[in-house]
């Protein structure tokens, strides 16, 4: 099984922001309305979360997921 990439741009960004609110990460998952157990699996870089749920919590912070253009560099890389 591949390693979950902890240190992923949503991932550090949800951590970061939550920990800048003192917020726990139980106190996260009921201000958002997701479960803790999503909370915890978000901050520490799970793939295939659904993205309505990382909406919910992202939208509690004032964003939300986006389409972002790569380098042509990063799109080469991909396969690797």
């Amino acid at each position: 099984m591949k390693d979950w990439n902890r240190h992923n741009a949503i991932s550090d960004f949800v951590r970061t922001r939550r920990k800048e609110s003192k917020m726990t990460q139980s106190e996260l998952s009921d201000l958002t309305g997701v479960g803790l157990r999503f909370v915890r699996d978000l901050e520490q870089g799970k793939p295939n979360l659904m993205t309505d749920k990382v909406n919910q919590v992202l939208l509690f912070f004032g964003h939300t997921l986006a389409p972002t253009p790569i380098s042509d560099e990063t799109r080469r890389n991909l396969g690797e």
